[in-house]
This record gives structure tokens, sequence and C-alpha cells, in this order.
């Protein structure tokens, strides 16, 4: 829906003389980086293949797994309407520096005079429940919510700012009804709405409480698994510059016969995915690739997070069913 206002609201505003240049100018501009969810990528891919919209997909570093700022104002055209860029990776877990871009996104649209404002989104799907999300900190105009992320319902909301007016717009994708103030159609879900709203109390209320004991408990995972496979453990997405959501370890044991997908098909506890969950599981991840992760070491790749309720004898277990699942591929290929 985001996306889709974004370009109503940049073809407005170039039907009254804003963009000039050829046709590929004329187009609604988005910039994005390539580490983003396919809720985001493929719309994008999607509207570029049919011809409504043109997209730059910025890339990240392989030194911090962050886009670079700069490289993502770099981006900016005369017909750019909108800059869309996670707050924190799926996978990785590695932090976006989304308020940084709002802050010299506001400045550039200052200086854009009769140009339309560049809006600005940000996915904190993964980001609410583990961190402090605080839209004003951030600047943006747009922010996505998904409730099952933070032990919500499987609803979602966004975040508007200043809804109504028409700097910020919001226009409905879908039409027959005037709920949700005419914005969207159909009877609203008012239990899951419900539950949604008090799941974001919760995260609200111990937020810093949540962050503290999922840091902990990641952090005893991933020294438990370096003591268990010594040098063989590659920490993906972890950089020393660059924070991470405290719920996530992405690791490979590294050995030609540790696939993630067979180490996983091994385990008898475990319960992980190799990369994002809506994704194929039998090949390499692509946003591990993007920050510079070699495919052979990719391919290892395990994603593993810890919750609320996860405990270090949780991880204890965790490790030992690992341990047996290495040990069972590996004497299985010195038998054959």
């Amino acid at each position: 829906m985001i996306i889709q206002t974004a370009v109503k609201y940049a073809y407005h505003d170039m039907s009254n003389g804003y963009a000039g240049g050829d046709n590929h100018d004329k187009l609604p501009h988005f910039i994005t980086s390539n580490l983003e969810h396919d809720s985001v990528k493929l719309v994008l891919e999607h509207l570029a293949e049919e011809g409504t919209a043109s997209v730059t997909f910025v890339p990240a570093s392989s030194k911090t797994g962050q886009v670079d700022v700069d490289d993502v104002l770099s981006a900016i055209r005369p017909s750019t309407c909108m800059i869309t860029v996670m707050m924190a990776n799926n996978e990785t877990g590695v932090i976006q520096p989304i308020k940084m871009i709002s802050e010299k996104l506001r400045q550039i649209n200052q200086s854009r005079r009769i140009l339309p404002k560049i809006l600005l989104h940000t996915d904190a799907a993964q980001a609410i429940g583990k961190i402090e999300v605080d839209v004003e900190d951030l600047g943006v105009d747009y922010l996505t919510v998904v409730g099952h992320k933070f032990y919500g319902p499987r609803i979602g909301a966004i975040y508007v700012r200043n809804l109504g007016n028409k700097d910020v717009p919001l226009y409905p994708m879908l039409y027959g009804g005037g709920q949700e103030r005419n914005y969207r159609p159909g009877t609203e879900n008012t239990v899951m709405i419900a539950g949604l709203g008090k799941a974001a109390e919760l995260v609200v209320k111990n937020i810093i409480c949540y962050k503290n004991h999922l840091s902990s408990v990641r952090d005893y995972l991933e020294i438990k698994l370096q003591e268990a496979f010594k040098d063989r453990i590659h920490l993906n997405g972890k950089f020393p510059s660059s924070e991470r959501l405290p719920n996530t370890c992405n690791v490979s044991i590294l050995s030609d016969k540790l696939q993630g997908h067979k180490v996983l098909s091994n385990c008898r506890i475990l319960q992980a995915s190799i990369g994002a969950a809506c994704h194929s599981q039998n090949r390499p991840s692509p946003i591990l690739l993007a920050i510079g992760v070699p495919e052979s070491v990719a391919r290892n790749a395990l994603r593993l997070s810890v919750g609320r309720e996860t405990t270090k004898d949780d991880i204890d277990c965790v490790i030992q069913d690992l341990i047996q699942a290495v040990n069972q591929l590996e004497n299985h290929t010195k038998e054959t």
C-alpha cells in the first residue's frame, strides 16, 4: 500500500511538470537496498518490469552489512519519490542507518524547492520487540509494523506521519467500503487489532528487559558455538562497527559436507532455517551473498533466533543437538 501510494503521489506531481528528461526519468523512481525482504523487493521489481516505476538497488557494504547513507542519497534523481530501507535485516540482524538517512534526506528535501518531497519508508517488522523503535526519533514518513514478530497476532499496521497531510499521503489500494476512514474496505478484525495493541503495549513497557534477555541468551549461544566448533565457526553478519538485533545469530559451521539444510535435517530438537522463512531452503542466501559472505560459507548458514522465553539450558541442549548432527554427517561421509 505504501509503495503504491508513492507511485500515485509521484504521478500526480510529475503531471504538473516536476520531472523532465527522457521517458525513463519521468517514471517514479524508488531507492532501496539489496537487503530488502521480498515484500518490498518483489513489488519494486514488478513495478520496474511493467514499466510503472524505476528502481535503484543500493548494494550493502561487505565491511558493515549496512547500506552506506551517502550511497543511498547519491542515487537520488529529480524523479525520486521514495526511499525505502528496512530498519533491521531479517537474516543477519544488522541494523540499518535509518535515522542518518532521514536527517540528511530532510536537508535535501528542503533544497528541492519545486521538486516533490522524497518520502521515506522503513520496514520495522524485525526490529519491533527487540530494540527501541521511535518514529519521532527515526524521522520516517511511513513505518511497517508486523504483529506476529513481537508475539502479537498475525496482523499488521502502517504508521503514517501526520495522516491526512498532503505532504505524506496515503491512498487506498482497494475500494468498496468506507471502513478505516476509506483507506481500506472490509470489516475490521477487531480481535486481532486489540491483540496487536496489547502486544505493542507490552513491548513499550518491557523493551529494555526484553532486549537485555535476548542479548544475554544470544551472546551465550555464540560463545557455546565457538567452544563446540572452535575455528570452524563463522558468524555471518557480525561486524565490529555495526549493531545487530539482540535475538539473531546467523552462523556457518565450515566444512564442505555441512550445508545448512543437511545439518538441520539431522537435528532432533533444533528448529531453525537457513535464510528467510519464505525462501527455498536449499540455496545460499542472497542476503549473505550481498554482504560478501563466500558462497561456500553461505551454503552452510543457519539462522538461529532466540526468544523471550529461551533459556541458557535451552542453548545447551541445542549445542548438543548440533554436535550430534555434525558428527552424524561427518561420520556418514567417512563411511561412504
